[in-house]
């Protein structure tokens, strides 16, 4: 879908573009396994339900409030790395989410697109770089910023009217940083996962609808 009046498209990565989200809860899994399956039920429960955060925010928050601890920066270094060594490939290979690459081509060239993840950003601009969707995109944008902080950032710098942009996102993160930087908001919720948005936010279940959709958009927005 591309419309005159929308200004620019955020999307977050892992879950909107890509079907990568199951490959990054399998890797908390194994991460946290030596812990117990407790732990490891409480870590991807919360990944699930935050999937924008920055997975470093993740791993101080489980070590914290699973483990009874805090995480030193050697211990960080350690688990990042780790983390990156069993995704990075897989996600560069997995399968893009239904009507992504439709909805980037109707808009290339006519209206201005970035990526905002939680994925670190040299991570992440390589994993878009390997799978040819640079070209696409005015920005490629990672952690350690918050998605908030990216978009307003984007939104200030390029004079966008927020009223006039729009993020797509799979998360309740993905939803607050929308809210944070006063753009719209449309939802992806794949099958078998539950809502965490909202009642009334505008969703879909892959973005063909948003592909095929002719008319009005209706977005979530703050009050």
């Amino acid at each position: 879908m591309t419309r005159p009046d929308i200004s620019a498209w955020f999307f977050d990565f892992d879950g909107v573009l890509a079907e990568s989200v199951d490959m990054k809860t399998r890797a908390f899994a194994v991460l946290y396994e030596p812990h117990g399956p407790e732990v490891v039920e409480k870590v991807i429960a919360h990944h699930l339900l935050h999937g924008g955060l920055s997975r470093f925010e993740k791993f101080r928050f489980y070590q914290r409030e699973f483990l009874g601890s805090n995480l030193t920066p050697e211990e960080e270094v350690v688990l990042g790395e780790r983390f990156s060594e069993m995704v990075e490939g897989l996600v560069c290979e997995s399968e893009w989410v239904p009507g992504a690459r439709e909805l980037l081509d109707a808009n290339f060239g006519k209206t201005s697109m970035f990526v905002v993840s939680g994925t670190p950003e040299a991570e992440l601009r390589r994993i878009v770089h390997r799978r040819g969707m640079m070209r696409y995109f005015d920005g490629v944008l990672g952690s350690p910023r918050t998605k908030g902080e990216l978009i307003s950032v984007v939104v200030a710098d390029r004079g966008f009217d927020p009223r006039r942009c729009i993020m797509v996102g799979d998360s309740i993160s993905d939803y607050a940083g929308a809210m944070e930087a006063g753009v719209g908001f449309v939802g992806r919720i794949a099958a078998g996962v539950k809502n965490p948005f909202p009642q009334g936010t505008r969703t879909v279940a892959d973005l063909s609808f948003l592909v095929e959709e002719r008319g009005g958009i209706a977005v979530a927005r703050q009050p």
